[in-house]
Protein backbone atom coordinates (compact mmCIF):
# COMPACT_ATOMS: atom_id res chain seq x y z
CA UNK A 1 0.00 0.00 0.00
CA UNK A 2 1.92 3.52 -1.15
CA UNK A 3 1.83 6.25 1.65
CA UNK A 4 -0.72 9.30 0.29
CA UNK A 5 1.01 12.57 -0.48
CA UNK A 6 -0.26 15.35 2.28
CA UNK A 7 -3.42 16.93 0.85
CA UNK A 8 -2.22 20.28 2.53
CA UNK A 9 -1.41 22.87 0.90
CA UNK A 10 0.20 26.72 1.68
CA UNK A 11 -2.00 29.79 1.22
CA UNK A 12 -0.68 33.06 1.16
CA UNK A 13 -2.92 35.59 3.09
CA UNK A 14 -2.99 38.88 4.17
CA UNK A 15 -5.19 39.91 7.29
CA UNK A 16 -6.26 42.93 8.48
CA UNK A 17 -6.46 43.27 12.30
CA UNK A 18 -8.24 45.76 14.63
CA UNK A 19 -7.17 46.83 17.70
CA UNK A 20 -7.64 44.31 21.04
CA UNK A 21 -5.99 44.73 24.58
CA UNK A 22 -2.67 42.95 24.45
CA UNK A 23 -2.28 42.91 20.94
CA UNK A 24 1.16 43.40 20.51
CA UNK A 25 0.49 46.21 17.66
CA UNK A 26 2.80 50.25 18.56
CA UNK A 27 1.23 52.72 20.56
CA UNK A 28 -1.30 54.98 18.43
CA UNK A 29 -1.92 52.07 15.91
CA UNK A 30 -5.52 51.82 14.65
CA UNK A 31 -5.28 48.09 13.14
CA UNK A 32 -2.72 46.50 10.77
CA UNK A 33 -2.30 44.16 8.31
CA UNK A 34 -0.87 40.63 8.33
CA UNK A 35 1.37 38.59 5.83
CA UNK A 36 0.57 34.53 6.73
CA UNK A 37 1.54 31.33 5.09
CA UNK A 38 -1.05 28.99 6.66
CA UNK A 39 -1.62 25.54 5.66
CA UNK A 40 -4.49 23.41 5.02
CA UNK A 41 -6.47 20.83 2.39
CA UNK A 42 -8.06 24.10 0.84
CA UNK A 43 -8.08 28.13 0.92
CA UNK A 44 -11.29 28.29 3.41
CA UNK A 45 -9.61 25.79 6.14
CA UNK A 46 -6.18 27.72 5.68
CA UNK A 47 -8.18 31.25 6.48
CA UNK A 48 -10.49 29.19 9.40
CA UNK A 49 -7.28 28.06 11.11
CA UNK A 50 -5.00 31.73 10.51
CA UNK A 51 -8.19 33.48 12.31
CA UNK A 52 -8.28 31.18 15.23
CA UNK A 53 -4.72 31.50 15.89
CA UNK A 54 -4.62 34.98 15.34
CA UNK A 55 -7.62 35.51 17.94
CA UNK A 56 -5.84 33.24 20.34
CA UNK A 57 -2.78 35.85 19.98
CA UNK A 58 -5.31 38.61 21.40
CA UNK A 59 -5.31 40.00 18.19
CA UNK A 60 -8.63 40.90 16.49
CA UNK A 61 -9.37 39.59 12.98
CA UNK A 62 -11.15 41.92 10.22
CA UNK A 63 -10.83 40.95 6.79
CA UNK A 64 -8.47 38.06 5.31
CA UNK A 65 -7.60 38.52 1.58
CA UNK A 66 -6.32 35.31 -0.03
CA UNK A 67 -3.30 35.09 -2.63
CA UNK A 68 -3.45 31.32 -3.46
CA UNK A 69 -1.22 29.20 -3.11
CA UNK A 70 2.73 29.41 -4.33
CA UNK A 71 1.82 27.69 -7.72
CA UNK A 72 -1.02 29.86 -8.17
CA UNK A 73 1.24 32.80 -7.43
CA UNK A 74 3.66 32.11 -9.68
CA UNK A 75 1.40 31.09 -12.45
CA UNK A 76 0.34 34.56 -12.60
CA UNK A 77 3.70 35.89 -12.31
CA UNK A 78 4.19 37.40 -8.60
CA UNK A 79 8.25 37.29 -7.51
CA UNK A 80 8.72 35.37 -4.73
CA UNK A 81 11.67 35.52 -2.67
CA UNK A 82 13.87 32.48 -1.48
CA UNK A 83 12.66 33.25 1.73
CA UNK A 84 9.23 33.35 1.28
CA UNK A 85 9.71 29.86 -0.27
CA UNK A 86 11.09 29.03 2.70
CA UNK A 87 8.69 29.84 5.17
CA UNK A 88 6.07 28.89 2.87
CA UNK A 89 7.79 25.65 3.28
CA UNK A 90 8.47 25.61 7.66
CA UNK A 91 4.52 26.24 7.57
CA UNK A 92 3.89 23.31 5.56
CA UNK A 93 6.67 21.19 7.48
CA UNK A 94 4.91 21.96 10.43
CA UNK A 95 1.09 22.17 9.40
CA UNK A 96 1.23 25.59 10.92
CA UNK A 97 0.61 29.64 10.45
CA UNK A 98 3.69 31.82 10.11
CA UNK A 99 2.81 35.13 10.19
CA UNK A 100 5.97 37.13 7.82
CA UNK A 101 5.25 40.68 7.96
CA UNK A 102 2.93 42.63 10.31
CA UNK A 103 2.50 46.61 9.23
CA UNK A 104 0.74 48.78 11.62
CA UNK A 105 -1.51 51.21 10.21
CA UNK A 106 -1.64 54.53 11.79
CA UNK A 107 -4.47 57.55 11.19
CA UNK A 108 -2.54 60.39 9.19
CA UNK A 109 -3.42 63.47 11.20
Amino acid sequence: MSVKASKQKIFTLLVQVGRNAGDGLPEGATGGALMCYASGVDEAEAVRETVAILKQADLAPLDVSGYGTLEERLAEGHDISDEEKTLMQRALNENSVIVAQMTPFFDDD
